[in-house]
C-alpha cells in the first residue's frame, strides 16, 4: 500500500500511545479522605499535621498518609467508614478554628499527573455528592438599594439646603415629604441629577405635607432582580472552584432559584458553610461627638450611630450610614504595606462607590473612618432530633485611622492578619452574595449508589463492546479484527481526551460513549462492505482496499458531520446532564472520524502493503 503515506503511520502511532497514556490514569480510583481547611487565624503547618496524628491515634482511628498541599492539609484513608471516623474525630478535635470535609484524594502517579495525565472527574450520578436547591432572597436586595437611596436623597437635600419633614422608606421606593410645594419641586430637580433610577409621583400627606414618592423604575428592579441571580451564580461558581470541587454543576432554575451540584463532597454542613459564607467590608465615618467608652457602659448611644468593638475588644462608636460597601468593589487583593509592612487589601472600587469615598474624604480629612469587616457563617444544629439552619454573623472594627488624604477609587484597607487578608481578598475577589440565599431543598446521593451506577456503566459498556467485537470479528474475519482494535482505541482515545480536557463523567456521558461506539462500528461497516462490493465487481485486492476507502469517505464523513452537529446544539441549548450528553458525544464523533478512516486504513495497510505481488484475496 505505497499511496498509504508513511507520516500517517506515525501520526497513528503517536495517538495510540498517548491514548493509552492518557487514559491510564483513570484506572486508578480515588481514595477517600479528608480535607482540613483554616478558618480566619488558623494556620496549617508541621505543627497541625503532629496535631491531627495524635488526634487520630488517640481515637485508635488507622490513616494512611498525610499530605499539606498549599493551605490545606489532606489525611488518606483505606475506605469510607475509616474515613467517617476520622472525620468525625478531627472535627471534634480541632473545633471551630478549621473546616473537616470529606474528600477523594487521586491516586495516581505522580510521574503521570506530572505530564498532566489526570483521571477523568466523576458526576453526581456516579461518584455521589449533594444537590442544593437555593432560594434567593431578592427583598433583601430591595430593601438595601432603598436604603442606600434615602440615604443618598436624604445627604443630598442637605447638600443642596432643601428644608424637608423627613425621608423615609415606601412601597418599592423613598418618601420625603416637604411643608412647600416649591421644595418638593426644587427636591426633584436635585434628586434628578444625581440618578435617573427613580420615578416621582406628588402627593399630599394627611397633615397637609406636600410628599415626594420616589420609586425605583421597573426596569431598574427587573434589571437588579437579574444582576442579582447572576452575581449569586458566579460567587458560588468561584467560592466552589476555590474549594477544587471538580466539574460542578451551578446553574440558575426560574427567576429566583438556583441549582448546585458538588460531586464527591458528602459533607452538607461543610458545604453549605461554604456556599453561604459571607465576608464584606463596610466603611462608615466615626462620630467623634460621641465616647466610646461611656457608650458601652452605658448602652446609651445616638440612633444615626452604632456600637461596635475592635479586635481587642476596644469600644468604637461609628455611624450607621455606610459610605462604601463590598458589592462596590472591583477588585481586591493580598498584599503588604509598604511603610509597614503589614498585611493590608488593596481595594478598587467601582465608579459609584469611588464617587462617594472621593466626596468623603474630600470633606472629611483629618477625622477618622472606621472599617468593618462582617463575616456570617451558616451554622446547623442538631435540636431535638432536627437540623435546624441558622447564621452567625461577627462585626469587628478592624481599622479606625485618621484620614490623611484624599482618595477615591484605590486605596488599602489595614488591620488585618495575613490569612484574614488572603481570605478576604479571596471573598471581595469572587463577590459578596448580592442577596442572602435559602436552602429550600437539599439531597445527598452517597458513594455506595454512585458506585453501583459505576458498575452498570462499565458492564454495559463492556458487554455492549464484547457483542460488538465479536459479532465483527465472525462476520468481517480479518477485517473485522482490525476493526476491532480500531474501536478498542477509540474507546482509549475517547477516554484520555476527555481525561486531558477535564470533562467531566455522568451517566449521560457513558450513553453518549456508547453511542461514540456505535457510530465507529457503523463506519467501518461502511468501509467492509464497500470493499467486498469491489471484489465482486473483479477489483483487485489492493485496488479494492484503496477504492473502498474513497467511495466511504464521503458517506461516512456526512454521517459524523450530521450527528456533530445535534452534539454542538445539545452543547450549546443544554445544561447540566444533556449538555454532558452532547460534549461526551462531540469528542467521541471527531474521535470515530480518525479511528475509522485513519487508523483502520493504517493498520490494513501495514497488514497488506508488503504482499503487494503475493496478494490474491482478502480475508473479509
Amino acid at each position: 500500500m505505497s499511496d498509504f503515506p508513511r507520516w500517517r503511520y506515525w501520526v497513528v502511532a503517536l495517538a495510540m500511545v498517548l491514548g493509552l497514556l492518557y487514559a491510564a490514569p483513570n484506572i486508578y480510583r480515588p481514595q477517600p479522605a479528608v480535607q482540613i481547611s483554616p478558618n480566619r487565624d488558623a494556620k496549617v503547618d508541621a505543627t497541625l499535621q503532629k496535631q491531627v496524628a495524635t488526634d487520630l491515634d488517640k481515637a485508635k482511628v488507622p490513616f494512611q498518609s498525610i499530605t499539606i498541599d498549599k493551605d490545606r492539609m489532606l489525611v488518606r484513608f483505606a475506605n469510607t467508614q475509616v474515613q467517617l471516623q476520622g472525620s468525625d474525630t478531627l472535627r471534634l478535635a480541632l473545633g471551630d478554628d478549621y473546616t473537616v470535609a470529606l474528600n477523594l484524594a487521586t491516586t495516581v502517579p505522580h510521574w503521570l499527573l506530572a505530564i498532566g495525565a489526570h483521571a477523568m472527574p466523576l458526576g453526581l450520578d456516579l461518584q455521589g455528592g449533594v444537590h442544593f436547591l437555593l432560594a434567593v432572597d431578592e427583598n433583601a436586595v430591595l430593601k438595601k438599594q432603598q436604603q442606600r437611596y434615602l440615604d443618598d436623597i436624604r445627604s443630598t437635600l442637605r447638600q443642596k439646603q432643601i428644608p424637608f419633614d423627613s425621608v423615609s422608606l415606601s412601597g418599592d421606593g423613598v418618601q420625603a415629604v416637604f411643608k412647600t410645594s416649591d421644595d418638593r419641586d426644587k427636591a426633584v430637580s436635585a434628586i434628578d441629577q444625581g440618578t435617573t433610577d427613580l420615578a416621582f409621583t406628588n402627593s399630599r400627606t394627611p397633615g397637609g405635607g406636600y410628599a415626594l414618592l420616589a420609586n425605583i423604575k421597573p426596569a431598574v428592579l427587573q434589571k437588579l432582580a437579574q444582576g442579582t441571580i447572576t452575581q449569586n451564580v458566579t460567587t458560588l461558581r468561584n467560592r466552589v472552584n476555590a474549594l477544587g470541587v471538580a466539574e460542578p454543576l451551578i446553574q440558575q432554575q426560574g427567576e429566583s432559584r438556583i441549582v448546585v451540584e458538588l460531586p464527591g463532597v458528602q459533607d452538607t454542613a461543610a458545604a453549605k458553610r461554604a456556599l453561604g459564607a459571607v465576608a464584606t467590608l463596610e466603611y462608615h465615618a466615626d462620630d467623634p461627638n460621641v465616647n466610646p467608652q461611656e457608650a458601652a457602659q452605658t448602652g446609651n448611644v445616638p440612633p444615626d450611630d452604632r456600637l461596635y468593638y475592635m479586635k481587642d475588644g476596644t469600644p468604637v462608636v461609628l455611624k450607621k450610614r455606610v459610605i462604601v460597601s463590598g458589592d462596590e468593589l472591583e477588585d481586591a487583593s493580598a498584599g503588604y504595606d509598604q511603610q509597614t509592612g503589614m498585611p493590608d487589601v488593596n481595594v478598587t472600587l467601582n465608579s459609584a462607590g469611588a464617587a462617594r469615598m472621593l466626596d468623603f474624604t474630600t470633606q472629611n480629612v483629618g477625622k477618622r473612618m472606621g472599617v468593618v469587616y462582617i463575616e456570617t457563617m451558616p451554622e446547623v444544629k442538631v435540636v431535638d432530633g432536627k437540623e435546624v439552619h441558622t447564621t452567625k454573623t461577627t462585626e469587628t472594627v478592624i481599622n479606625n485611622a485618621v484620614i490623611q488624604g484624599v482618595f477615591g477609587k484605590k486605596f488599602q484597607t489595614t488591620g488585618l492578619t495575613q490569612q484574614e487578608a488572603q481570605n478576604l481578598s479571596l471573598m471581595l475577589r469572587s463577590g459578596s452574595l448580592a442577596a442572602p440565599m435559602d436552602i429550600v431543598e437539599q439531597n445527598v446521593i452517597g458513594p455506595s449508589l454512585g458506585q453501583d451506577n459505576i458498575r452498570k456503566g462499565d458492564r454495559a459498556i463492556v458487554l455492549g463492546l464484547a457483542l460488538v467485537l465479536l459479532a465483527a470479528a465472525i462476520y468481517y474475519r480479518l477485517f473485522g479484527i482490525v476493526a476491532d482494535i480500531a474501536l478498542v482505541f477509540n474507546l482509549l482515545l475517547l477516554v484520555a481526551v476527555m481525561s486531558l480536557v477535564g470533562v467531566t463523567l455522568t451517566m449521560p456521558g457513558i450513553a453518549g460513549i456508547i453511542l461514540a461506539l456505535g457510530m465507529a462500528i457503523d463506519a467501518n461497516v461502511l468501509i467492509c462492505e464497500r470493499i467486498r462490493e469491489e471484489l465482486r465487481n473483479g477489483s483487485t485486492p489492493l485496488a479494492s482496499i484503496r477504492t473502498g476507502y474513497e467511495k466511504s469517505f464521503s458517506v461516512i464523513v456526512d454521517a459524523h458531520v450530521t450527528h456533530l452537529i445535534a452534539a454542538v446544539a445539545l452543547m450549546t441549548v443544554g445544561a447540566g446532564a444533556i449538555k454532558g450528553f452532547g460534549v461526551t458525544l462531540a469528542i467521541g464523533i471527531i474521535i470515530s472520524l480518525f479511528t475509522s478512516l485513519t487508523m483502520t486504513h493504517a493498520i490494513t495497510a501495514l497488514i497488506h502493503g508488503g504482499r503487494r505481488k503475493k496478494l490474491k484475496t482478502l480475508w473479509v
